[in-house]
């Protein structure tokens, strides 16, 4: 029996590929004598792993979406965002001096940006603070974001450019935020946000920002009006209060005043309007 030395090999241990792509994952084994060896793959997700490869048959996740390529190459023929992960290749060769081998081959599987939420104010005061914001959680790897006003890019430095140079923003390409910390008439116009990854690229529809004056002697002089109309109101009910214009007492022609009895008197009213008679009464 010829014993060799070999070894496994990959031509690519950290490939890539877009979602829904092929995507071949090379175990090359090189001057081995074992007829038979033993091949089995295994996925590491969080440090665990699970057989992908495993008594000649393709198993778990991959079942119905991966083929094995004599003699150990694993062909992953469409690939899901799932299978980003580590594999390892296994190889044993029982007949060989050399029994065991390995390698572990990095995958990526790179999914296209949706479009991103996107939130802009539509009107803000002059000279105040202003935040858009733009986030998107679907694309791998992680987003970077770009942001737009009038269609022209917005750089992350304001001074890099003549047409932003008076604007006094902050631009997180990692997060998305666009802050301007005192807003001027020029800041005004559309704005849209695109998220972007190795895998493409999605943005939302521009959102118009307005940027307004504030007329502060406007509003004081509204609240001196305000003011005095309310004192003149409360000066006229006072001095109607005390011209008695408010009282609930009337005189009216059919209220009489009845005169006091006198001491062994009685007065009776007779069918006559205002006629008072009295009937005489004895007292013993």
């Amino acid at each position: 029996m010829r014993t060799l030395d070999w070894k496994t090999d990959s031509n690519k241990e950290s490939p890539s590929t877009d979602e829904f792509n092929r995507v071949e994952l090379s175990c090359l084994i090189e001057s081995i004598s074992t007829i038979n060896p033993r091949i089995e793959w295994k996925k590491i997700t969080n440090n665990k792993p699970s057989y992908v490869y495993f008594d000649r048959r393709i198993s778990g996740d991959l079942e119905n979406r991966a083929v094995i390529r004599e003699p150990a190459t694993l062909v992953i023929t469409n690939a899901t965002r799932s299978d980003t992960a580590k594999y390892r290749c296994e190889v044993t060769a029982a007949d060989d001096n050399k029994s065991f081998d390995e390698i572990v081959i990095d995958l990526v599987v790179r999914v296209k940006p949706v479009v991103p939420k996107c939130s802009v104010p539509k009107s803000v005061p002059f000279g105040k603070l202003a935040e858009l914001s733009c986030v998107e959680e679907e694309g791998f790897p992680k987003s970077q974001y770009q942001w737009f006003k009038n269609s022209e890019e917005i750089p992350e430095d304001p001074k890099s450019s003549p047409k932003f140079l008076n604007s006094s923003y902050t631009l997180n390409t990692g997060t998305g935020t666009l802050r301007f910390t005192s807003v001027i008439k020029e800041d005004a116009g559309e704005y849209y946000c695109r998220a972007k990854n190795d895998a493409g690229h999605a943005q939302c529809a521009p959102q118009k920002m307005e940027v307004y004056d504030i007329d502060i002697v406007g509003i004081v002089l509204g609240v001196l009006v305000v003011v005095i109309v309310l004192l003149c109101i409360t000066v006229g009910i006072c001095c109607a209060y005390k011209q008695g214009y408010f009282s609930g007492q009337k005189q009216t022609g059919n209220n009489y005043k009845v005169p006091a009895k006198g001491d062994g008197v009685d007065y009776v009213r007779t069918e006559d309007e205002g006629d008072f008679r009295h009937k005489s009464s004895f007292v013993i």
